[in-house]
């Protein structure tokens, strides 16, 4: 069994032992928090000229085991947001990545920055709750789910809570799914979901296969300006870091000086 499918099966005990009343209550304040929210504030962030970097708070993850579990998520932030972060992501799976809707809610209070809630997301209540803690936008991961519940999920979250989505994708034949289905959004993660190895061949590699009308995230992997410079070049619109930023003792330095030499890499060209 993979990596994958153990965080999945951990999700749907969790799922399994909510109740009917406790589903409705979810779904009544995901529904009502949406209501008065502005259209499409991740996706047009990620349109903006410069260098839209998604500054990632995780507290720790399988492969790299604990990154900072102590962390302020809320000074962490501030301190994205000070240093140009174009969006906000919080991991909010527990049982793998030790995180929580408590640390979205905490970033939500604390900047207004669109937030991205990067999950693993298998089913309806899952969204509602994600609106309910003031997320902009929620992650699809196209690796763990069949084609009709993708659909299903990408349709509620877009139609019914005005979410704005990144569908993600690992391989050729995901993309291809993640253009079917009418993805705007879509992540590709440089990680293998399966076996959690890293390589930035597969940003590299897919955007050559770019669909028409998509904005493109690269994900996993990215801890330098020469690096997020060249992705960039390639045409990718944004750049998902976490781990380099959590190890930092002075994130929002660490991601001015990221952001500083792309743009001195592109004056060079």
């Amino acid at each position: 069994m993979t990596l994958l499918q153990n965080i999945i099966d951990a999700k749907k005990r969790r799922l399994a032992v909510l109740s009917p009343e406790f589903r409705e209550e979810t779904q009544r304040r995901g529904s009502s928090a949406r209501e008065l929210k502005p259209a499409n504030p991740f996706r047009r962030q990620l349109q903006a000229p410069g260098v839209n970097i998604i500054a990632e708070v995780k507290r720790a993850s399988p492969s790299k085991g604990v990154i900072r579990a102590d962390v302020d998520v809320a000074d962490f932030a501030r301190q994205y947001a000070a240093g140009g972060a174009a969006a906000i992501s919080v991991l909010t799976e527990e049982d793998f990545f030790r995180g929580s809707l408590d640390d979205l809610a905490s970033v939500r209070n604390a900047v207004g920055l669109p937030v991205l809630r990067k999950d693993f997301i298998i089913d309806e209540h899952q969204l509602y709750e994600t609106a309910a803690a003031g997320a902009d936008a929620v992650l699809l991961i196209v690796a763990g789910l069949e084609l009709p519940q993708i659909e299903r999920l990408l349709g509620i979250a877009r139609e019914e809570l005005g979410l704005d989505v990144i569908v993600e994708v690992h391989t050729a034949e995901e993309l291809s799914v993640a253009a079917d289905i009418g993805a705007d959004i879509i992540g590709i993660n440089n990680r293998n979901l399966s076996t959690f190895e890293v390589s930035l061949d597969v940003s590299r590699e897919l955007i050559r296969r770019r669909p028409p009308n998509a904005l493109l995230v690269a994900e996993s992997g990215l801890s330098s300006s020469e690096q997020i410079g060249e992705l960039r070049n390639l045409g990718f619109d944004a750049f998902l870091i976490g781990e380099t930023l959590m190890r930092s003792s002075k994130p929002e330095t660490e991601l001015n000086a990221l952001i500083a030499g792309v743009l001195a890499e592109g004056d060079n060209l």
